[in-house]
């Protein structure tokens, strides 16, 4: 079974950064993808960024300049470093990993941005 193990959330004031861990169980490189997602209260749940294998990154475009992912084969750790945030970027942000066969997913963390 995979764990995804986010860390990194917190409080921070509007123009803050933050950067987000998730530690998998197993090498990041057995995932086709890994991303990252956030749901704010009311809302569904929103692609924030993805990257490859082939570290190809994608990005929602509200985040787009301010955000940005990358992964650390060696600690099979994916990170998103947010800066410049926002009030409306206030979600839960979940970790997630494409395997062959299904999804794998974390916890969550919670990011708070006060205005």
């Amino acid at each position: 079974q995979v764990q995804l193990v986010e860390s990194g959330g917190g409080l921070v004031q509007a123009g803050g950064s933050l950067r987000l861990s998730c530690a998998a169980s197993r090498s990041i490189f057995s995932f086709n993808a890994m991303g990252w997602y956030r749901q704010a209260p009311g809302k569904q749940r929103e692609l924030v960024a993805t990257i490859t294998n082939g570290n190809t990154a994608n990005y929602a475009d509200s985040v787009k300049g301010r955000f940005t992912i990358s992964r650390d084969h060696a600690k099979n750790t994916v990170y998103l470093q947010m800066n410049s945030l926002r009030p409306e970027d206030t979600a839960v942000y979940s970790c997630n990993a494409q395997g062959a066969w299904r999804n794998y997913w974390g916890q969550g963390t919670q990011v708070t941005v006060s205005s």
